[in-house]
């Protein structure tokens, strides 16, 4: 049986007072805005927009903890990553100005590590961080916000076809579905005596004793899709144009809502156009480190 994420009916919460389909559209919107930028000053608004739209969602911090600190620690661990190497941000910016440098006291076959800290790379990670976690921030609270039961509904309103907007809705049911059977096997195995917790031993070794628990859970998975196609197949899907349960009407706020992703989106293919929102590094601080 698939399964969903933990959405629940939210009081108060500013995504749940839109219509879904409005609310898809204003997010594709600002994921594309969001992506023609790498100037910080222009990345900043899209930020604001983001934690204003978390603040107003009724999310609670316990619901999303775990996908949210996953996140954040992803974004961190790229930036850094980027920024301690210095790659990615080359196609931006030529020429660096070096801060800092440091090198180690030792060599390795010939080779001393060093690491260059330059105004470029310090620039690069930070707009790096704003860019993402803008859109890792409205991208997290889709699955918390969104009704399961209308996932279909919704991306057919949008203008996608009837298969692919049930293959999306089966996307979005994929996972959770995924991690309730991995959990049920685990305890399964623990119940017959399989220590998980006492798993040692080099990489592949680790992965030859996990198989008591992937095997059953890729085989659940792939009977499991073999059973929604026969489903499918029995009901005659994608003969005709489907017939949706549930209908879904627009409100006046959701073409505000509308309108207005979509005028962030011209403003900011119009402000690129113009040559605006690129890598942008502050005079002042390349003055300073010549």
């Amino acid at each position: 049986m698939l399964v969903a994420w933990r959405y629940r009916k939210r009081e108060n919460s500013l995504i749940q007072s839109f219509d879904p389909r409005a609310w898809v559209i204003f997010y594709a919107c600002f994921l594309f805005s969001t992506l023609s930028f790498w100037d910080v000053r222009f990345l900043l608004p899209f930020f604001v927009i983001a934690m204003f739209v978390l603040l107003t969602s009724g999310v609670k911090w316990h619901e999303i903890r775990r996908a949210f600190l996953f996140i954040v620690g992803f974004v961190f661990f790229f930036a850094i990553l980027t920024f301690l190497t210095g790659r990615g941000g080359t196609e931006l910016y030529k020429e660096e100005h070096l801060i800092r440098e440091f090198r180690a006291s030792f060599s390795i076959l010939g080779w001393t590590p060093v690491l260059k800290v330059t105004v470029e790379r310090a620039f690069f990670a930070v707009s790096q961080l704003v860019r993402v976690s803008s859109i890792a921030v409205m991208t997290i609270l889709i699955p918390y916000s969104l009704n399961p039961s209308l996932y279909g509904i919704t991306f057919k309103g949008v203008g996608l076809p009837d298969k692919f907007a049930y293959a999306m809705d089966l996307t979005m049911r994929f996972i959770p579905t995924f991690g309730r059977d991995f959990q049920l096997t685990m305890d399964a195995q623990r119940a017959r005596g399989y220590e998980l917790d006492k798993i040692s031993g080099g990489i592949i070794q680790q992965v030859r004793k996990l198989g008591p628990i992937f095997v059953p859970v890729t085989i659940h998975a792939i009977i499991s899709s073999e059973d929604i196609i026969d489903a499918m197949d029995l009901r005659a899907f994608g003969v005709g144009p489907r017939t949706w349960l549930d209908v879904l009407t627009y409100q006046f706020r959701d073409r505000i809502l509308i309108v207005f992703g979509v005028l962030i989106l011209a403003a900011s293919i119009v402000v690129g156009s113009f040559g605006h929102g690129a890598f942008w590094v502050p005079e002042a601080l390349i003055n300073m480190f010549p």
